[in-house]
């Protein structure tokens, strides 16, 4: 399995905007075990993504799907910037 755990920086007062439209890109992303959004409790802008993929290749190929790549020219907007991104490797859990 592949994972991921990023940061998204959203712009002033755009986070729930720009949660929404991550969430709505989730539509039949082939090879996602698992993809949740979450905002932190500390920072007002800040969003946490947490990813679980079958393989890298997957996660990759996702990129290049027509609602993902339409998610991100609207996202793109409200991003002020990224925080940390860190990969994993799932070994288990509640979910996957």
């Amino acid at each position: 399995m592949y994972g991921l755990i990023g940061q998204f920086i959203a712009q002033p007062g755009q986070r729930d905007a720009l949660s929404a439209i991550l969430i709505d890109s989730l539509n039949d992303m082939p090879g996602c075990l698992s993809y949740v959004v979450a905002h932190d409790p500390a920072n007002a802008d800040l969003i946490w993504i947490t990813e679980v993929w079958i393989d890298q290749a997957h996660h990759q190929a996702s990129l290049q799907l027509p609602q993902v790549q339409e998610a991100i020219g609207r996202a793109r907007p409200l991003i002020a910037g990224f925080g940390s991104r860190n990969e994993t490797v799932p070994v288990g859990g509640v979910g996957i």
